[in-house]
């Protein structure tokens, strides 16, 4: 059970166990919806990275050898674990994260899906086989990396992690795990579920800490093979700084200001429904939000009045409340900051049409609020505000609302709204987005390739796609001559 209902300390969860830092900081986790305490912790330090690295290591030179059937089978264990243990993740991270209870259950069912998915196609890691002119076989296999180290957000601690831990262990990778210092709780849950059901120590470590200090330490340490980070994007250049002292690979899954592309002959009620979906689902805090919304001006007064009346009737609460669907944000510190890009965007001339102010009272809520800015290159246009915050424009060409929607340093998600099937594939394909959406909000599915472009980063997320980045290609040729035939003849002498 998971340390946030029983009122224990949670530590770093490493070769098998939870552990101790030496001289680590001491620390409460609280719940951004009350300010109430959720639990104590201890964060890891930069000899706890060493000891977790070791830990990987150790595990590494015999869980890479596990057989391809074995790993989907502890996979499909660990869904089955996870959605046993539905209800008291699902609360848990509710509670740590601010989350809508009701959004919380979705991510369940993705993560179980993670899982499953990854179970599945843990089988099809192989390789290929030929003969170079008449003399010399080749082949070449797949095998994993090493340790990897994978640092998580805290919008999506629980579903972030699965989405890392899964090509881990369908791999035959070994990991360490930092989930941010505000959220760990439900990562070191999958950690001991993961060892329960038979995953061997040390496969799996997860270690909450700091990111400038402790997070560097991990990706710049030698003992990693290659770093997936999924954060902001001034920290993944960073990152990517960093792990080049080693020349380790890197995946990167950054930042986003996504576009919802809204034309003439789109079903209005339909767009105007997954325009507010996309745009304040986990009250904005996505990297994939599709914030800046882009409207033909022949609908724009209709659908800014549909969109408001829509987004008033959204209800905001108590994260566990089973109508809520949009919750707190993280913290109070953090809806101050989105409340600053709203206040220097009026300041500036903008028009707040919706929400706008801080409420009263207690946690960290903040309005859904909609803003027509006064120029397209305003701060609340450009970045990525990270809260229930949205902005609305007009276009009058296809051209024109191609533009504005590359007009982006992000290029994670894009959606695109219309009537026409052939305006729909035509815009999608100059859309500079790792991901376009037609006529529907969401984001992922299992096997579709996740990740994003230009400032968003590069590398793939819950896809078959997923399995190259951990994995390194080995090639063997061998001599054809009348003692040695065949290249698994030859390959064979060196089996170990």
């Amino acid at each position: 059970m998971s340390a946030a209902l029983t009122g224990d300390t949670v530590r770093p969860f490493m070769g098998g166990s939870s552990c101790t830092p030496e001289d680590g900081r001491e620390y409460d986790i609280t719940e951004p919806a009350t300010g109430r305490v959720l639990a104590h912790a201890t964060a890891a330090t930069r000899a706890t990275i060493d000891r977790a690295v070791d830990a990987a290591h150790d595990a590494f030179a015999k869980w890479s050898r596990v057989g391809a059937g074995d790993r989907s089978r502890l996979l499909h264990a660990l869904a089955d674990r996870v959605a046993a243990e539905a209800d008291e993740l699902t609360e848990t991270e509710a509670r740590n994260v601010g989350k809508a209870v009701s959004s919380v259950r979705a991510e369940i069912g993705h993560v179980i899906s993670t899982f499953r998915y990854f179970g599945s196609v843990a089988g099809v890691i192989g390789g290929r086989a030929g003969r170079i002119g008449g003399s010399i076989d080749f082949a070449s296999y797949q095998e994993p990396v090493g340790v990897v180290a994978q640092i998580v957000p805290w919008n999506y601690p629980l579903l972030m992690a699965a989405w890392k831990i899964a090509p881990v262990l369908a791999t035959g990778c070994t990991t360490v795990l930092k989930p941010d210092l505000a959220t760990p709780l439900t990562a070191l849950r999958i950690a001991e579920l993961a060892m329960e059901v038979g995953v061997p120590a040390g496969v799996v470590n997860v270690v909450p800490a700091d990111g400038a200090q402790v997070g560097s330490h991990l990706v710049a340490h030698p003992g990693i093979a290659k770093v997936a980070f999924t954060g902001s994007t001034a920290s993944g250049t960073e990152v990517m700084r960093l792990a080049a002292r080693n020349l380790s690979r890197v995946t990167l899954e950054l930042g986003g200001k996504g576009a919802n592309v809204v034309f003439s002959d789109t079903d209005l009620t339909q767009a105007v429904a997954g325009a507010v979906w996309g745009a304040y689902s986990s009250a904005g805090q996505s990297c994939e939000a599709r914030s800046r919304i882009l409207v033909h001006e022949s609908i724009a007064e209709r659908f800014i009045d549909a969109f408001i009346r829509v987004a008033q009737a959204v209800p905001v609460g108590n994260p566990l409340d089973a109508a809520t669907v949009v919750g707190s944000l993280i913290s109070t510190q953090h809806r101050d900051k989105v409340h600053g890009y709203v206040q220097r965007a009026a300041d500036a001339g903008s028009q707040v049409l919706l929400g706008g102010r801080i409420p009263e009272g207690d946690g960290a809520y903040y309005p859904l609020t909609l803003v027509r800015p006064h120029d397209s290159a305003t701060e609340i246009v450009r970045e990525e505000v990270f809260g229930p915050v949205a902005t609305v424009e007009t276009f009058t060409t296809e051209q024109e609302a191609i533009d504005k929607a590359n007009d982006t340093r992000y290029g994670l998600l894009a959606t695109v709204w219309t009537g026409c099937g052939t305006t729909a594939r035509r815009v999608s394909h100059q859309l500079d987005f790792g991901t376009v959406a037609i006529n529907h909000p969401l984001t992922t599915f299992p096997g579709v390739p996740f990740g994003g472009v230009k400032h968003s980063g590069f590398g793939r997320e819950f896809a078959i796609e997923s399995l190259h980045d951990y994995l390194a290609t080995k090639s063997l040729t061998a001599w054809v001559s009348p003692r040695t035939s065949s290249l698994v003849d030859t390959a064979t002498l060196n089996d170990n």
